[in-house]
């Protein structure tokens, strides 16, 4: 099951985005800060981040750029959810590394097809550094194996 941590500092929002997420099948976990989104990212594993760009405290993009500065987090999918729809914002959050953003109100057809494509996009994107990890061990190893039999 695929599991989205959603963050936002409306619980009504968060409320209905758990409600409709969990009844198209994600596995969801709500909080309202940012610090505790980082809290949570640290102590488990998520497919997919949704959060909100404009919350009390820390900003969501402040979040964004945190979850991105950390090693253990870089990778993690984001989607930036915000009632801001002008260009500007967009711009700041995709070059600040948001995966996706999505605009308020959105229709919840849409959210899960682009949570969808992000957290297929990513596992692709696992994958394939797991691949090139092996076949960067398999050519150490012969690299060795040649500077071996050279040496002999």
């Amino acid at each position: 099951m695929r599991t989205i941590l959603a963050v936002d500092d409306s619980r009504t929002s968060l409320n209905v985005i758990g409600q409709q997420l969990s009844a198209n099948g994600y596995l969801v976990v709500l909080c309202e800060t940012g610090a505790e989104a980082l809290d949570l990212i640290a102590a488990r594993g998520f497919d997919l981040v949704l959060l909100d760009l404009v919350m009390p405290g820390m900003s969501g993009l402040s979040v964004l750029r945190e979850i991105r500065s950390a090693r253990d987090s870089a990778d993690l999918p984001v989607i930036v959810v915000t009632g801001q729809n002008d260009t500007l914002s967009t711009v700041e959050v995709l070059r600040a590394g948001a995966d996706d953003h999505v605009a308020k109100p959105f229709s919840f057809d849409v959210l899960a097809a682009r949570i969808d494509r992000v957290i297929a996009r990513s596992r692709r994107i696992a994958e394939l550094k797991r691949s090139n990890a092996a076949l960067d061990a398999r050519i150490a190893a012969r690299a060795m194996e040649l500077g071996e039999a050279r040496a002999q």
